[in-house]
């Protein structure tokens, strides 16, 4: 997705530990038009797949699949990090988040998702797979089927994608970058 590349090539910033800094426009201040041309493209991507339900983890990927599932025309459904005094019976799963550098439980109530769900998965990032393999957990505890993953910047350098690619997930990412340092970041083919 070209816009997306130009975005990361002109307002991304490269920090130390392989950090790919985009919250001016993808995770805490967001470019709607671009979240929505992202939308667009990822029900294209998984058009005709049966998609009852998009599922993500807050925050980051909220934003993201609202507009993918508004486009799709399903419900969102995200993960929550911790478990609710206000949820009864969860799925719940833990993950590592290669940012914070600590372990989450992430949870979705029973209810939201079941057996007879066909799950679209999105995130905005793709790294170690963490949150991915936290996602799928809850998904197969439900019973429900995946159908893909729709990712918006794979760190395609670092061993997540490769490995569920390697399970028969798929995933389709929008821009894969193959190599970054703090003065130019290089996308993969």
């Amino acid at each position: 997705m070209e816009l997306l590349k130009e975005k990361i090539l002109k307002e991304g910033k490269v920090f130390p530990g392989n950090i790919l800094k985009v919250d001016n426009f993808l995770n805490h201040l967001v470019d709607t038009e671009l979240m929505y041309q992202i939308g667009k493209e990822f029900a294209g991507l998984f058009s005709g797949e049966g998609i009852t339900k998009v599922l993500t983890i807050e925050a980051s990927g909220i934003a993201i699949g609202c507009f993918t599932a508004h486009e799709i025309g399903v419900p969102l459904l995200y993960a929550k990090k911790g478990v609710r005094k206000n949820q009864s019976e969860v799925y719940t799963s833990k993950v590592m988040s290669y940012t914070h550098g600590k372990v989450y439980d992430i949870s979705v109530s029973k209810e939201y998702l079941s057996a007879d769900d066909k799950i679209l998965i999105v995130d905005d990032f793709l790294a170690s797979g963490e949150a991915l393999n936290g996602l799928i957990d809850l998904i197969q505890q439900a019973g429900a089927k995946l159908v893909g993953c729709g990712i918006v910047i794979e760190k395609a350098f670092q061993d997540g994608g490769k490995a569920l690619r390697e399970k028969g997930v798929r995933i389709e990412s929008l821009a894969r970058i193959a190599r970054m340092t703090e003065k130019e970041v290089v996308f993969a083919e």
